[in-house]
């Protein structure tokens, strides 16, 4: 390459990576081929923004492009020359530096789980299609009813539980329902209710969700159900779920994915304003939560169009120790 050549590359990817959107793509595409949608998931920004940075790191020659299907993944070029790989470098360290890489390479784990995840895939094709037309008694509660019915028969707990509304629905199957709520009131109306309707595998209990008094190891199933934003440390009270559950038992947090309606302090008492992905995953992660799955399962279509994060994950299975294996007969 003559020096002219050499001179006019080096000036046009210095100043492709002369943005931090772009040092953001280009730390991501280091790691893995992406699409735009796969993009937007990790970053949660908008498609024509994404495209068109896209667009200027193709232009510089540091991204290509393949289709597969009705997709369009992007991968990172590595220059053939010296020069080309040290620019690289030093956009990748750049990244590491702004405040929204880690959320972002929490999120490109989670992504490329789901990737592979084919069963989660076919879930989420099936459930986009299931309201797209009108069928008589076809409806998401009535699905929901069903797909209760053929849960084990587990023990569980309902953390920040309120009046029990979710604890009613799991006891119709479950072997027993520990309900767990800091208001003294909502407790006590909870467990006056249940026992008039004649619902006996329901506890209600006094307590904090971020140190439920639930003891360690007891229990199968934990939910979180528009509860955690409701704690002062939600860190801490996934650490305490995950306490409380039976080796390959289960977590299920349904709560609001983050958003700006400040309201929401004032009209329903709310600490937080909602979770960012990566946040949830790196709480079950720092817990010691295995299988992990967080992904977005409802918005709704009025303002402030608040969206729902569903986050799953298990906690490993006790391993038995040498001495507790079965001996060969």
């Amino acid at each position: 390459m003559c020096p002219g050549k050499f001179m006019i590359s080096t000036l046009k990817w210095l100043r492709a990576m002369d943005d931090t959107t772009r040092l953001r793509i280009i730390a991501l595409l280091g790691k893995a081929e992406l699409s735009v949608q796969d993009l937007q998931e990790i970053t949660r920004m908008g498609q024509s923004r994404i495209s068109t940075h896209l667009g200027l790191l193709q232009d510089a020659g540091l991204v290509n492009n393949r289709r597969e299907g009705k997709r369009t993944f992007y991968s990172l070029i590595q220059p053939a020359d010296e020069s080309g790989r040290e620019c690289l470098k030093l956009a990748a360290r750049a990244a590491s530096e702004l405040p929204e890489y880690e959320a972002d390479q929490l999120n490109l784990k989670r992504v490329l789980a789901m990737r592979q995840d084919q069963a989660q895939l076919l879930f989420n094709q099936v459930a986009g299609r299931f309201d797209r037309s009108y069928g008589p008694g076809r409806s998401w509660q009535a699905f929901g009813h069903l797909l209760l019915r053929i849960l084990p028969p587990l023990e569980v707990a309902d953390l920040g539980s309120g009046e029990g509304l979710m604890a009613e629905l799991l006891a119709r199957r479950c072997k027993k329902v520990i309900a767990v709520d800091n208001s003294e009131k909502m407790v006590q109306f909870g467990a006056r209710k249940v026992r008039q309707m004649g619902i006996r595998n329901i506890e209600f209990r006094l307590g904090d969700l971020q140190d439920p008094p639930i003891a360690s190891q007891s229990v199968d199933l934990v939910i979180l159900s528009q509860a955690l934003h409701h704690a002062e440390e939600p860190a801490r009270a996934i650490a305490s779920a995950y306490r409380i559950l039976r080796h390959g038992g289960q977590i299920m947090i349904l709560d609001l994915l983050k958003h700006n309606f400040d309201k929401v302090r004032q009209l329903y008492g709310d600490l937080w304003l909602g979770f960012a992905e990566a946040d949830l995953q790196r709480w079950l992660e720092n817990a010691g939560f295995i299988n992990i799955e967080i992904q977005i399962v409802a918005r709704e279509q009025q303002p402030p169009f608040f969206a729902t994060l569903l986050a799953a994950a298990e906690k490993p299975a006790k391993t038995r120790s040498r001495a507790e294996a079965p001996k060969s007969p």
